[in-house]
């Protein structure tokens, strides 16, 4: 997956335990509605947070990221899900999330001998 848009926010590299490291970015996507942009926070891991030494606060960028959930069981019984969108890629772009082309192609028209009943 991918998605562009201004760079908000970069955090510095979190030494989260002795082997793990994580950076956080934050992007504003404006697309989908442009009154009420969505900030959107990224990590980068381990070596991954040296991708973001090269950018700044208001450039425009493309991220490449995967999607990740965990399930996870609090001490009290509680079961709580959380989503981390973890970035593998990121490069500077020239769209800035609000007239970014659509990646997926648009379907043929449907027409009648499309329709299979089984």
């Amino acid at each position: 997956m991918d998605i562009a848009g201004s760079v908000i926010e970069i955090t510095p590299t979190q030494q989260v335990s002795d082997r793990f490291s994580k950076r956080e970015l934050v992007i504003q996507y404006i697309k989908d509605n442009p009154e009420y942009p969505e900030l959107i926070k990224f990590e980068c891991h381990q070596d991954r947070t040296e991708l973001l030494d090269s950018f700044k606060v208001g450039q425009t960028v493309r991220v490449f990221f995967d999607l990740r959930g965990r399930k996870w069981d609090a001490p009290d019984g509680a079961t709580k899900y959380f989503n981390t969108l973890v970035a593998w890629r990121i490069v500077e772009s020239s769209e800035s999330g609000q007239d970014a082309p659509d990646t997926q192609q648009p379907l043929p028209p449907e027409t009648a001998e499309d329709w299979i009943p089984f």
